[in-house]
């Protein structure tokens, strides 16, 4: 893993991990070169030996390199350092569709279907140039902090005129359209197919196929039918739920014809909802390329998607973004065992009964039978003895041994144990996560110990592999009693470092190492660094006469200084708004953090507003979209402005996510004095993660009426 300060290519600085998915980790970093900040997409080491994962990752790059659209993820550049083979793309803050239903439950419905639209916007820009997605789901669709939705991870995308005919159903199980979990032919509706199961969601809360394992979910999609939106919700539209229905169609040719024609129909569905206008043919002749497979299930089973190493590798590099919903596995393995174990309960349930039969039941009917002609002399029954009866021994035919106990022993100690007792033993040895037990002991074993169990059944060993990671749970702003308590909690083993902060008050959490949203273990060491407050330092106090306030607090944050009290006197010198006094010298060292208080002029005598000529006007943009933050959709916001000590309302609207980024003009103030506005959302201020308030500037200039 990467570290913050590391340089890739002596270009890209490495700022910070934003996630970790099965083949790469993604990073935040700074483009030197040309001074903005990008995500790196890195391909982890295991993988970068594998001709085939780096032709593959390279392939995610090329496949998406000349696409340009504001609803797709742009690619910058591609390269490798020193083996490190790299993506580099647009970073865009914002959150994952998915925590953003998830945070939500569902969404409403014109927000649902305009996010729709422009996920459908970035899947026609792609099919247009012959780029099939292959893995659409809300894990992969971001909503920027703007409003914008984007689309990204084209990891097993593939150009639609090149083979597409694959032996595994690959994306995510609960997306995958019914072709491609059959391992079939995919196409630009297959990407439409996924679009119907992600809007499906956004709608419903809820995906519209779960199962036990992949297999069960893979089969629904090819065989069952989604319960309509409108008997889950019945404030659903028609035309809206006719169009997930078109979409999620089992045959594709009975699905939109493609992504164009779908943004049309959702485009209609925002202006008249109940409208009874989308068309699914009821019937169309079978030229789809789509390859027809008898055995749906027995392929899917032994598809190496489903398979026992996918399995372990999707719990070894689970996700994290927002992240980030891994797919539910199948052993097959663990299958076999439950079939042999039933077929031998059966059997022995069978043997069971029929000796009941034969030692009770006929016995006793043959006694109340009348002889016929003939006269059986029965020889006297021998009187019981004191002796108790022997053990009944096991059935004929089934040849048992007693099996060992050995939980705890290494993975060959036990073997050898097993073998010892019976050197026929088909042990199937299996990993599994433990915090109890070291990396290669027993944990678990089937049979139980000291039971007579079959010589030529399975015998399954489940082995440590250490303990499960998981994320470091987050405590930035934290006091570092919290965070203390918190990481132990955890079991991890926090360790105290303090260093000063300007920005993170005294006692509180600066940062980790690993940083947050690391992947962790049990026992793992985590460095809390705890804030000692700012360093007290001395700086020169800049020169801020004839500078605006705007200028004036720019100066001082570089010097480490703060703006002060802004007064006003008039000024036969300076224009309006330009300050005319400073209280401390310009170049006199000062503590950093210093308050300077300064004078704005308000122009000559015969210019102060205040005779009725004048007034003070200014405006105020809010590029923020708080809604992200909040996760609501609709909500009462205030924003309020304090000048000279008093507090005056400015905005008091019911607002909404599209009401963002906001403009205000012609704000009036009542002096040339900056205005601070903050945001009141339902009655609460609106804070960042750190919990300080969000703050605007507004400037006023002096306006003759």
């Amino acid at each position: 893993m990467l570290k913050p300060g590391m340089f890739i290519s002596d270009r890209y600085e490495i700022i910070d991990i934003v996630g970790s998915g099965g083949m790469a980790d993604v990073y935040k970093a700074k483009d030197d070169r040309l001074n903005r900040f990008v995500a790196i997409k890195v391909l982890k080491p295991e993988y970068s030996s594998d001709k085939s994962f780096v032709n593959k990752f390279r392939g995610e790059a090329q496949s998406v390199a000349g696409l340009s659209h504001p609803n797709i993820v742009n690619v910058y550049d591609v390269g490798d350092d020193g083996g490190l083979y790299y993506i580099v793309m647009e970073l865009v803050e914002g959150i994952t569709l998915k925590r953003f239903i998830e945070r939500k439950g569902k969404l409403e419905v014109k927000e649902a279907v305009g996010i729709a639209i422009q996920i459908a916007q970035g899947m026609e820009a792609a099919h247009d140039n012959h780029i099939i997605h292959r893995d659409i789901k809300p894990q992969n669709i971001i909503i920027s902090r703007d409003g914008k939705v984007k689309v990204t991870d084209f990891g097993i995308a593939k150009a639609s005129n090149s083979n597409t005919i694959t032996s595994n159903a690959m994306g995510s199980v609960h997306y995958l359209s019914p072709e491609q979990a059959r391992g079939g032919y995919s196409d630009e509706k297959s990407d439409i197919y996924s679009l119907g199961v992600t809007l499906y969601e956004m709608l419903s809360g809820k995906v519209p196929f779960a199962g036990d394992n992949t297999v069960s979910v893979a089969m629904l999609h090819i065989q069952g039918e989604a319960k309509p939106l409108r008997e889950l919700e019945e404030n659903i539209p028609l035309s809206v739920d006719k169009i997930v229905q078109k979409c999620m169609q089992k045959k594709p040719e009975r699905r939109y014809h493609s992504a164009s024609d779908l943004i049309v129909d959702l485009k209609r569905a925002l202006s008249n909802p109940n409208g009874d206008f989308v068309q699914i043919p009821s019937f169309v002749a079978n030229d789809s390329p789509t390859i027809n497979i008898s055995d749906d299930l027995g392929k899917i089973k032994n598809s190496s998607y489903y398979s026992n190493d996918n399995y372990r590798n999707s719990r070894n590099n689970p996700v994290i973004n927002d992240d980030d919903e891994d797919l539910d596995t199948v052993d097959s393995k663990l299958e076999k065992v439950f079939t042999v174990l039933t077929i031998v309960a059966i059997v022995a349930i069978a043997a069971a009964i029929m000796f009941i039969i034969f030692k009770f039941v006929i016995p006793s009917g043959e006694k109340e039978k009348k002889p016929d002609n003939n006269i059986v002399t029965e020889a006297p029954t021998p009187e019981p003895t004191e002796e108790p009866s022997p053990t009944p021994s096991p059935e004929p035919g089934i040849e048992t041994y007693e099996f060992p106990n050995v939980i705890g022993h290494k993975l060959e100690d036990a073997i050898a144990a097993i073998e010892a007792r019976n050197p026929k033993a088909h042990i199937n040895p299996m990993e599994d996560y433990s915090n109890e037990y070291e990396v290669g002991y027993v944990i678990r074993q089937y049979p139980l110990p000291n039971t007579d169990y079959p010589v030529d059944s399975e015998v399954i060993l489940y082995v440590s592999i250490g303990p499960s990671s998981e994320i470091i749970p987050y405590v930035y702003g934290n006091t570092w009693e919290q965070a203390e308590q918190k990481l132990k909690e955890y079991d991890l083993v926090p360790e105290r470092v303090d260093q000063y902060s300007n920005d993170v008050p005294a006692g509180n959490v600066i940062a980790t190492d690993p940083p947050k949203e690391s992947m962790v273990k049990a026992g793992d060491n985590v460095k809390v660094y705890v804030s000692m407050g700012p360093e007290v330092s001395q700086t020169a106090v800049p020169d801020l006469i004839g500078k605006t306030t705007a200028e004036a607090e720019t100066l001082l944050k570089d010097a480490g200084l703060v703006l002060g009290e802004v007064s006003q006197d008039t000024s036969e010198t300076y224009a309006i708004g330009k300050i005319i006094y400073q209280d401390t010298t310009v170049g006199e060292l000062v503590d950093r953090g210093t308050k300077i208080n300064v004078t704005v002029s308000t122009g000559p005598d015969t210019e102060v507003p205040g005779t009725g000529n004048y007034r003070y006007v200014g405006s105020l943009y809010i590029e923020i979209n708080p809604f992200y933050y909040t996760g609501d959709g609709e909500a009462d916001i205030i924003l309020e402005m304090e000048q000279g000590g008093y507090g005056t309302e400015i905005y008091h609207e019911m607002t909404s996510i599209s009401d963002f980024p906001m403009t205000l003009n012609d704000i009036e103030g009542e002096s040339l004095e900056i205005g601070v506005v903050k945001m009141y959302i339902d009655g609460e201020i609106f804070k960042d993660e750190e919990g300080n308030p969000y703050v605007w500037i507004v400037e006023f200039e002096a306006v003759e009426d």
